[in-house]
């Protein structure tokens, strides 16, 4: 059967940007474009790089005004010029949070719009922002078809007590329990393995996605096993505005001693703590690498210690580990923090060869190490529209189509 003539957009929507991606519906291929609106509400700049990185479109806009319904739309525009008409079939979108009620992608409708809406406070910085480009889209092109990916979804196969918490079993009964998140990075990575890493691709392995949002999850024979990330996708480790693990009592004492109600606290350990909080500089990595001051060495410092502490606990999870894979924008990109990630490791037999690890990318431990070390790159977009594609039959081996032939 001739696979569907036409395009798969990805739209991966965050709290000031949306990112998308056009992929061919027909093949596993990369992306035709990429692009990304910035700084929604401060100053809105949008770039678009065709599939050899160059650029092929740019734009800015006022702040006023210019919100994420703003963005989809323009994002829309910019779809049909770079398309020259050819038919979007169908739209693949990143949902942070599913719920217990999805462990899988699934077709957007009302109902589910509204099930979801419902779990925005899971995912404050993410859920409500998901959402928006999926009801602008179904505004102004009702019957395009649209699938909703979740960043939950890669954990629901976890074991029952790695999910719960220890409260009374009411809470867990209403869907109080351990979700994980940056599931769909995390199945990518598992799907690149046994091409790029078939050695370890079956094996115990904990994949760091180390970005301004961060988080570690132990995966064996593919599937996961435990993850730093819990009830919210402020749990585990430091990132670059939220504080990670920490202890509730602190959060009691907020409240008696400083007044604090439940939005600034909110506020305090989404938007103003992590990198940002503990460096009072920037949550971005390459800002305080390049600092001398000393609270940037601070929070690095505080950052690889997590790191390495929940390494620990992961490998705990799996009964030891085979590999350690980096990915995600500091994990990808970063060879001083995975050096320093791999020096607190050294417990575990992790080496890594300086040269590999500063070319990075494919294995970068020393020959020898016991523990194997590897940098892969993500592209949470890819696998958004492979899920599309599968779903809706859109694309050549897809379950539907080996029915119909």
């Amino acid at each position: 059967m001739t696979p569907m003539q036409g395009c798969i957009a990805v739209l991966n929507a965050g709290s000031s940007s949306i990112k998308f991606a056009i992929y061919d519906a027909g093949a596993d291929a990369p992306a035709r474009f990429r692009g990304q609106i910035q700084s929604i509400g401060l100053k809105p700049e949008l770039l678009v790089r065709d599939r050899d990185g160059n650029e092929v479109l740019r734009g800015s806009w006022p702040a006023d005004g210019f919100d994420h319904d703003a963005a989809t739309q323009e994002i829309l525009q910019a779809g049909q010029t770079l398309l020259r008409h050819e038919p979007v079939l169908a739209v693949g979108h990143r949902v942070v949070h599913g719920g217990l009620d999805h462990a899988a992608p699934v077709r957007v409708d009302p109902a589910l719009i509204a099930s979801l809406a419902k779990l925005a406070p899971l995912a404050p910085l993410h859920q409500p922002h998901n959402l928006a480009p999926i009801r602008t889209i179904a505004a102004q092109v009702p019957d395009l078809p649209q699938v909703a990916c979740f960043d939950t979804a890669f954990h629901r196969c976890q074991a029952p007590v790695v999910q719960s918490f220890g409260l009374p079993r009411r809470f867990h009964d209403e869907g109080v329990r351990r979700y994980g998140f940056h599931g769909i990075s995390y199945e990518y990575i598992t799907s690149r393995l046994p091409d790029v890493a078939p050695a370890i691709a079956r094996g115990r392995l904990v994949i760091g996605h180390l970005g301004n949002g961060a988080s570690l999850c132990a995966v064996q024979d593919g599937r996961s096993v435990a993850s730093t990330m819990g009830f919210t996708a402020v749990d585990g480790l430091l990132m670059g505005t939220r504080c990670g693990a920490l202890d509730p009592g602190v959060l009691l004492y907020l409240m008696d001693t400083h007044g604090m109600d439940a939005r600034a606290i909110e506020d305090l350990i989404y938007r103003r703590s992590g990198l940002l909080g503990v460096s009072g500089i920037s949550p971005d990595m390459r800002s305080l690498r390049a600092s001398a001051a000393p609270e940037a060495a601070e929070a690095i410092a505080l950052f690889v210690h997590r790191i390495v502490r929940e390494i620990g606990s992961m490998a705990a999870a799996l009964g030891g580990i085979d590999a350690l894979v980096f990915t995600g924008g500091i994990g990808e990109n970063d060879a001083a923090t995975r050096a320093e990630v791999a020096r607190g490791c050294a417990w575990l037999g992790l080496t890594l060869d300086p040269e590999r690890n500063a070319a990075g990318g494919g294995c970068i431990s020393a020959e020898g190490s016991r523990v194997a070390a590897w940098v892969v790159a993500t592209d949470e977009e890819r696998m958004i529209a492979r899920h599309t594609a599968a779903l809706l039959g859109l694309a050549a081996g897809t379950e539907r189509q080996q029915q119909e032939e």
